[in-house]
C-alpha cells in the first residue's frame, strides 16, 4: 500500500509469496506500473564524480562517491525542519522482517531492496510503485544469515540495478522494467552456510560482492569477494581473505602471507571467517576497491591449535585493484581477533588536513571501538583513538599500528567483562560525515559483554550456534547472573559490573566526532539499558542530523551543536540510515523501517519501543515540509497463551531440551517479541507436526528449514517438551494475573 498525506493509493495484491516463519499468513505483490518515459537509473562515473551537482538525487547507498550519507539539501534546514510531517507511505509487503537499506533515488525514481533480496523501483514523490523483482532465493538460504533476512540495498549503473539476493545470487536488473537480465551464483559451496545480505559495489568495470557466514554452523565458512563483469555477469576474480586448509593450494599469491599467520597444524574442518558482508567503497582515482573483513573462526583461536599469530586478513581493512584483483594494502584492525571485532563497517572517504597536509582518507569507526583514519593510497595509519569506552586494548601504537592489549580484554584466561561487547562499538548502522560542519556523526554503542570459554565455564551449555565454543553475554536489564549460572557457569551480579566505570552498563549514543582533534564535540544518549540498535544516520547542508530509534521515532539535531530540534512517532522500528532528495523543488526524507536484524534477539525489549506497541510493518515512510501525522501501524493485541497440551516428562530431558534450544535454536526464537515466533504459542497443529518442521522441513518454504542434520528425533522431542513446559509456566502467570484482576 502507498499512503499520501491527503489522499491514499491502495494497489490490489498479485501472486509474490511474502512468507513468515512456521507457516504464517502470506502476502502478494502489485502489478507494475507503467515504467517512467525517460531513461531509468543513468548513473555513470561522470554523474557520480559530480554529484554535488545534482543534490536531488541520491545516488549511492551513501548518496555520493565517498559514502558520506551527507547531501547538499537544504530546502528543509534547522530554522524549518519544525514543520516536517508525513508525506507518502509504501508497504514493502514482507511483514515482520528487519529493515537495512537505504534506498537510492535517480531522475525521480527511487530504488531499493528488501527482506530475500527484492527490489522496488517507485515514484520519489508519490510512493507509487513502477516495478518490483522477486529474485526467488532459495528457502533454504534463510537459514543461514546471522541476524535475519536483511538486505542493505542496491546498486544502480548505467540503466541497471544490482542486488545480491539471500541465497548469494547476485541479480544484474533493468532499471526501466524491473525485468532480469542475468543472474549468477557468487557462492563457491552450498553445504556451508554463505549468505548474502549486503549491497554491492561497482567498481569500474565490474560489480564487486561478499557475503556472510563467519559465525555460522559448526565451523563457520571461508570468506572472500568476487567481482563481475556489468554486462554480462562474467567472473572477473575473486580474492579469498583467509588461505585454506594446510597443503590445499593458494588461489593467488597474496595468501602466502597470510598462511603463515594461522597455526600450519590447524584442523580443516575450521574455515576461517573473514568474510566481507558490509561496507565496500570505491576510488576512481585510485581504481581500488576498499571492503572490511570480519572475525577469524572459531572465536575461540585456541581450537585451532597454540600459535597466538594475527589470523590475516579477518578483521582488517584491503584495498584492492579492481581491475586485476591484486591487493594493493591491508591493514589489520584486531590481529588474532577473538572478540567478534569485524571491520565491515562503512568506509567513508574525506580529504583532511592532517599535520598541516591535505589528504586523502578513509574513515571507519570500527567495532573495536576505535576510530581509524587510513591513507587511502598507501594505507598508512593517521590516526586511530578510542570513541567510546574501550578495556580489550589500551591504544593503538602508531608506528606498528598493532593495537597495545589490555589484560583486562583476554578472557583466554578466564571470565571478563569486555568493551566493546561483540555487537562493536558501531556496528552496519551508517554514520554520517558533513564536510560543512567536518563532523562523523556515529552511531555508537556502549556497551560490554561477559565473554565466557563454554568448555570450562562449567555450564551445562557447550557449544552456542553463532558462537562456537565461547558465548559473549550482555548484561542488560534481564541480565540474571543466578538464572544463567546452569547454562553459562558461575557470572558477576550486575551490580559488581556497574561499579567497574561511572555511567549506565549498557547504552546507545550518538557521537558528533572530530576526526582530526579526534574528540567528541558533542552526544546525545538515544536508549539506555537495552541495545535496541538504534538506526544510522543522515547529515544535510540544513544544519541538520536525522536518526531514527528503537522506539519508532525519526529524530532530527542541529548538526552543529546537536540540539534536539525535532521528533516524529513513526509506530515502527528504525535500524536504516533515512536519505533525502527533492523532485519537484519539493525535498523529501524517507527511511526504511522494521523491526529485525540483530535486534531481533537483542535482549529485552522495553514496553515503550515501536517493537512492543505496534505490528511490525515492513514499509517505506517520506517526510516533507507541511506534512501531516504518520500513519501508525496496528497496535499489538495483548498476548494470549492457550493451554499447551499435558504432558509428564522428567526433568531431566527437560533440562537437556533447554540446553538444546539455547545451543541451536536461540539464534533465532526468544520468548517474547521478535521476527521469528514465540515457540511457546504454538497452535495444537504446529505441536502435532513439530518433528516434522524441525527435522524434515515440513514449512520449508517459509524459512524454516530442517535441521535433521544437527538434531535427532530424540533431541528434537526434548526441545519440544522443554517448550511446553515453558508454555506451561507462561500460561500459569497469565491465569494468576487474570485472578489478581478479578478475571476468571
Amino acid at each position: 500500500m502507498v499512503r499520501h498525506f491527503g489522499s491514499e493509493i491502495r494497489h490490489r495484491f498479485a501472486g509474490l509469496a511474502c512468507f513468515v516463519l512456521l507457516g504464517l499468513a502470506a502476502a502478494g505483490c502489485r502489478p507494475a506500473a507503467a515504467p517512467p518515459t525517460a531513461a531509468a537509473g543513468r548513473v555513470d562515473a561522470t554523474r557520480l564524480a559530480a554529484a554535488g551537482q545534482e543534490p536531488e538525487n541520491w545516488f549511492t547507498a551513501g548518496r555520493d562517491q565517498d559514502g558520506t550519507y551527507y547531501s547538499p539539501l537544504k530546502l528543509i534546514d534547522a530554522g524549518n525542519v519544525a514543520r516536517l510531517g508525513f508525506a507518502w507511505e509504501y508497504d514493502l509487503g514482507t511483514p515482520r522482517r528487519g529493515q537495512e537499506a537505504t534506498p537510492i533515488v535517480v531522475d525521480g525514481t527511487m530504488y531499493t531492496s528488501g527482506t530475500w533480496g527484492y527490489v522496488y523501483a517507485l515514484d520519489a514523490a508519490t510512493g507509487a510503485e513502477r516495478w518490483r523483482y522477486d529474485p526467488h532465493a532459495a528457502p533454504a538460504a534463510a537459514r543461514n544469515p546471522c541476524c535475519d533476512l536483511v538486505n542493505r540495498g542496491v546498486a544502480v549503473w548505467k540503466g541497471r540495478v544490482y542486488v545480491a539476493a539471500v541465497d548469494g545470487r547476485l541479480h544484474a536488473v533493468d532499471a526501466a522494467s524491473g525485468r532480469k537480465l542475468w543472474d549468477v551464483d557468487t557462492i563457491v559451496d552450498h553445504a556451508l552456510p554463505y549468505s548474502s545480505t549486503g549491497a554491492p559495489q561497482i567498481a569500474g568495470a565490474v560489480v564487486v560482492i561478499g557475503n556472510s557466514g563467519s559465525d555460522m554452523g559448526r565451523r563457520g565458512v571461508r570468506g572472500y569477494v568476487s567481482a563481475y563483469d556489468l554486462e554480462t555477469g562474467a567472473l572477473r576474480w575473486r580474492f579469498y581473505t583467509v588461505p585454506p586448509a594446510p597443503g590445499k593450494p593458494l588461489e593467488h599469491p597474496e595468501l602466502e602471507a597470510a598462511a603463515k599467520t594461522w597455526d600450519p597444524k590447524r584442523g580443516a574442518d575450521y574455515q576461517g571467517g573473514g568474510t566481507a558482508w558490509d561496507a565496500f567503497a570505491y576510488d576512481p582515482a585510485l581504481d581500488l576497491v576498499y571492503f572490511g573483513t570480519a572475525n577469524a573462526a572459531p572465536y575461540d583461536l585456541r581450537e585451532l591449535g597454540p600459535s597466538r599469530l594475527d589470523s590475516l586478513y579477518t578483521a582488517s581493512i584491503l584495498a584492492v585493484n579492481a581491475t586485476t584483483g591484486r591487493l594493493a594494502w591491508y591493514y589489520q584492525t584486531t590481529p588474532h581477533d577473538h572478540w567478534d571485532y569485524d571491520a565491515v563497517q562503512k568506509l567513508v572517504f574525506a580529504q583532511l588536513t592532517i599535520d598541516g597536509q591535505p589528504r586523502a582518507v578513509l574513515m571507519q569507526a570500527s567495532k573495536n571501538g576505535f576510530f581509524y583514519v587510513l591513507d587511502r593510497r598507501s594505507g598508512e595509519l593517521l590516526s586511530a583513538e578510542p570513541y567510546t569506552y574501550v578495556t580489550w586494548a589500551s591504544g593503538v601504537d602508531r608506528k606498528t599500528g598493532r593495537p597495545i592489549l589490555n589484560p583486562k580484554g583476554e578472557w583466554y584466561t578466564g571470565l571478563k567483562n569486555v568493551y566493546p561487547s561483540w555487537a562493536g562499538g558501531h556496528t552496519w548502522n551508517p554514520m554520517s560525515y558533513s564536510p560543512a560542519t567536518h563532523l562523523v556523526y556515529i552511531p555508537a554503542l556502549d556497551v560490554p559483554n561477559l565473554w565466557v570459554n563454554l568448555k570450562s565455564s562449567g555450564g551445562a551449555v557447550k557449544y552456542l550456534d553463532g558462537y562456537f565454543t565461547a558465548n559473549g553475554i550482555i548484561p542488560d536489564d534481564a541480565y540474571d547472573a543466578a538464572g544463567l549460572k546452569e547454562l553459562f557457569g558461575p557470572l558477576p551480579e550486575r551490580k559488581a559490573l556497574e561499579r567497574e566505570r561511572p555511567g549506565k552498563l549498557v547504552r546507545e549514543l550518538l557521537r558528533a566526532w572530530d576526526p582530526v582533534a579526534h574528540k567528541v564535540v558533542w552526544e546525545q544518549e538515544t536508549s539506555a539499558g537495552i541495545r535496541g540498535y538504534d538506526g544510522g544516520v543522515l547529515s544535510t547542508a540544513g544544519n541538520l542530523v536525522f536518526q531514527g530509534r528503537g522506539s519508532g521515532e525519526l529524530w532530527v539535531y542541529a548538526a552543529d551543536t546537536g540540539a534536539v530540534l525535532k521528533k516524529i512517532q513513526t509506530g515502527s522500528h528504525i535500524m536504516a540510515a533515512p536519505m533525502t532528495y527533492a523532485v519537484g523543488g519539493v525535498q523529501y526524507v524517507a527511511v526504511q523501517v522494521g523491526y529485525g536484524g540483530a535486534a531481533m534477539t537483542a535482549g529485552p525489549v522495553p514496553p515503550s519501543s515501536a517493537a512492543a506497541t505496534y505490528e511490525n510493518k515492513n514499509r517505506i515512510l517520506a517526510f516533507r515540509l507541511d506534512g501531516g501525522a504518520v500513519p501508525t501501524p496496528a497496535k499489538l493485541e495483548p498476548v494470549v497463551f492457550e493451554e499447551p497440551p499435558h504432558q509428564d516428562v522428567k526433568p531431566a530431558r527437560l533440562h537437556r531440551g533447554e540446553v538444546l534450544f539455547v545451543q541451536e535454536c536461540s539464534r533465532c526464537h526468544t520468548f517474547g517479541i521478535s521476527v521469528t515466533p514465540d515457540l511457546r504459542r504454538l497452535t495444537t497443529a504446529q505441536h502435532s507436526v513439530f518433528n516434522d518442521i524441525v527435522l524434515r522441513g515440513a514449512v520449508a518454504p517459509t524459512g524454516m528449514e530442517k535441521f535433521d542434520d544437527i538434531l535427532s528425533e530424540q533431541d528434537a522431542d526434548d526441545i519440544h517438551a522443554y517448550l511446553i513446559d515453558e508454555a506451561w509456566k507462561a500460561y500459569r502467570a497469565q491465569q494468576a494475573e487474570r485472578a489478581r484482576a478479578g478475571h476468571p
